[in-house]
């Protein structure tokens, strides 16, 4: 029998090391490439407020394109029940801290947030809410603070960033500390309405849409926030390196906190139209992540009963407050298998930096 040289062979060797390197090379850059990423979080919603709303809708909602879903862990590092503050952090940061901390640590240390890291690697970034800038969430992602409650400090650490598009509410508060007219000296064009915002000029956006929070969908925001969305859009998208952008549906937790359905139902609905947005940008422009989630669930909302040919649902909240319960994480676009899993809410930041290809 004659010897089998053909893997001792030097030249066959190094042929089958050249192919190995090259397949390893080709399937490394099959892997996807996310440029933009678009997390939008429903402050408070559960599935429950999900499925409701699914059920009045007298159309489908637009999360149920969802090509993925996973579910978050959400309790803070001091709590079981998180508030807002440690839950956004979470999301911005990786890191589980006390409840009312904004990209602080337990031990009170400064924490980088995603867009501080978009930032850093040119990325452009944008913030859109329907509460203040300064609220709990839309805070967690710009400032660093010991607590949520700390409106003005945390005011003044927006204008120490370089966040290319804010729109939200909080106008009087940025008025009044003169913050307003320190974003025009940095070059943005400050407006009082969305009408207002050039998306020509080469300037950044600050719009403080309302004195305070924008108001309820009950109360005539309209059609604010998914029209902000498209503008925050076309605005970070000039960026050819990619953007990050985070969007809220802030009130959908206060509907939580009064046990008024409807008003859980209708900013559901509005932040709805908002994630359709995001899903047909990433439709159009391939390496966009659409990531849509929650900080927590508020209200402990059971479905008691319904009826889905009358548009009707019966409900029953067991708390005014925040909830333990675990939230959805629904994924659309490049990179979106990733979040097909039970995972801590820490995680969500994680798959985000892992998807850019940043370093911590």
């Amino acid at each position: 029998m004659k010897n089998r040289t053909y893997f001792t062979n030097p030249l066959i060797a190094a042929m089958l090391l050249v192919f190995v390197f090259i397949a390893a090379s080709c399937q490394k850059t099959a892997q996807p490439e996310v440029k933009n990423i678009i997390l939008l979080i429903g402050d408070g919603m559960g599935l429950a407020q999900v499925h409701a709303a699914m059920t009045l809708s007298k159309s489908p909602l637009n999360l149920e394109r969802a090509q993925f879903i996973g579910l978050s862990k959400t309790h803070s590092a001091s709590n079981y029940i998180t508030d807002s503050g440690a839950g956004g952090t979470a999301l911005s940061t990786g890191k589980k801290t006390k409840n009312k901390r904004i990209a602080l640590d337990t031990a009170g240390n400064k924490l980088k947030t995603i867009v501080e890291y978009a930032e850093e690697n040119h990325k452009a970034t944008g913030i859109v809410v329907t509460s203040s800038l300064t609220h709990a969430t839309p805070a967690s992602f710009v400032a660093h603070q010991k607590s949520r409650n700390m409106e003005v400090e945390i005011a003044r650490d927006f204008v120490k960033t370089e966040v290319d598009v804010l729109i939200g509410g909080g106008s009087k508060i940025f008025d009044s500390l003169k913050l307003s007219s320190v974003f025009s000296e940095k070059g943005y064009q400050v407006c009082y309405h969305i009408d207002s915002i050039d998306i020509d000029n080469t300037g950044n956006i600050a719009c403080f849409a309302a004195e305070n929070h924008m108001p309820p969908m009950s109360s005539g925001r309209a059609d604010y926030l998914p029209r902000s969305v498209e503008l925050a859009l076309k605005k970070l998208t000039k960026n050819e390196n990619g953007f990050f952008l985070m969007v809220e549906g802030s009130q959908i937790d206060w509907g939580g906190h009064g046990n008024d359905i409807e008003y859980v139902v209708s900013e559901v609905i509005d932040f709805d139209l908002a994630v359709g947005k995001a899903m047909d940008f990433a439709d159009k422009n391939p390496g966009t992540l659409v990531i849509v989630t929650a900080d927590h669930e508020t209200g402990g909302l059971s479905i008691t009963d319904g009826n889905l040919s009358k548009n009707h649902v019966e409900t029953y909240f067991t708390s005014t407050d925040h909830t333990g319960i675990m939230v959805p994480v629904y994924t659309y676009g490049t990179g979106a298998a990733a979040f097909s899993e039970i995972m801590q809410n820490t995680g969500i930041f994680d798959k985000m930096m892992l998807a850019f290809g940043f370093e911590k």
